[in-house]
């Protein structure tokens, strides 16, 4: 399965597996690697210290492309990218802030970068800031999420019109069926998140995993969209937040009721009732806890299957 997104991260399929926050340690992201994918270290819950110790212990477990993905609000970002530099690492994913920021300085030292955005003006900015590549996250994704609620199927062409660069689509992808449909889109690899998250080597808390694969239609809802959009399994903690939004609460009122860590309490440390439990849509389709390898052999054998039925089904 050669194609831009695969030459340009040196791996054997279009698949990354995202860095997620409390998810994605130096287990999965190794893991992913050695399964033909790009493995993503999820830096934005990691102290910079942490962040180093995950990236040696990669570094250990495979010896293929991984890369760090880096939310660029983060604290620390220059503690984090130095780190970056100072371990070798070859590729990183950055989001949450203006690709101009750290581009050229990632770059200059030989560094793959690719920029998540989730409409068609942040697209050309980070072309025009030099990026590799961009990950097109759709309205459906987990964790936090473009605004203006553009689902993944809308979002890829839209993108894949305006920009020469390759595009790597997320949001709702889950499966080889899903993967195929992206790419019939446009993109050229697709970024899977939730999936990854329910897997034996994800870094999450158990209940976390279990509510994932227990989550049916209808299980997420975006919140705190004044504060930063993001999708979330319904639980105490959100309906504390949708009944403060629906009377207008204020930013200041939501900041308070989200307080500090909480994302921590409930996806790394497995409260249910008052955690912050990011998820995406697919969690819906999601029925089980796998190995990396057993998840990401399904979705290849999904996605030939699926593609030789259409093809039988056209000509």
């Amino acid at each position: 399965m050669q194609n831009r997104i695969t030459s340009l991260l040196g791996i054997d399929y279009p698949i990354i597996q995202a860095g997620m926050i409390w998810c994605s340690g130096w287990r999965l992201a190794s893991a992913a690697a050695n399964s033909g994918c790009l493995g993503l270290i999820g830096a934005g819950s990691m102290y910079p210290e942490v962040l180093r110790e995950h990236i040696q212990k990669c570094k250990a477990a495979t010896s293929k492309p991984f890369g760090v993905n880096v939310p660029m609000l983060y604290p620390d970002i220059e503690k984090i990218m130095d780190i970056i530099v100072e371990e070798g690492v070859k590729i990183v994913f950055t989001s949450a802030g203006n690709p101009k920021t750290w581009t050229s300085f990632l770059k200059e030292k030989g560094i793959t970068v690719v920029h998540v955005v989730s409409n068609t003006k942040f697209a050309l900015k980070a072309q025009e800031a030099g990026v590799d590549a961009i990950v097109a996250e759709g309205f459906e994704a987990g964790g936090h999420n473009g605004r203006e609620e553009t689902t993944t199927l809308c979002i890829i062409p839209m993108i894949k019109e305006q920009i020469h660069i390759p595009v790597i689509a997320a949001g709702g992808i889950g499966s080889g069926k899903s993967m195929l449909a992206a790419m019939a889109l446009g993109a050229d690899g697709v970024q899977i998140g939730s999936r990854f998250a329910a897997s034996v080597e994800s870094s999450a808390h158990d209940n976390f995993k279990n509510a994932i694969v227990s989550a049916g239609d209808g299980a997420t809802q975006l919140a705190l969209k004044s504060l930063a959009p993001v999708r979330l399994i319904k639980n105490k903690f959100f309906e504390k937040v949708y009944e403060a939004e629906s009377r207008g609460a204020s930013k200041e009122e939501l900041q308070q009721i989200l307080g500090r860590a909480r994302a921590k309490l409930g996806m790394f440390e497995g409260d249910m009732d008052e955690g912050e439990l990011e998820i995406g849509q697919i969690a819906g389709n999601i029925h089980a806890v796998q190995s990396v390898q057993e998840i990401v052999e399904d979705i290849l054998s999904d996605f030939h299957q699926t593609q030789m039925l259409m093809s039988e089904k056209l000509f």
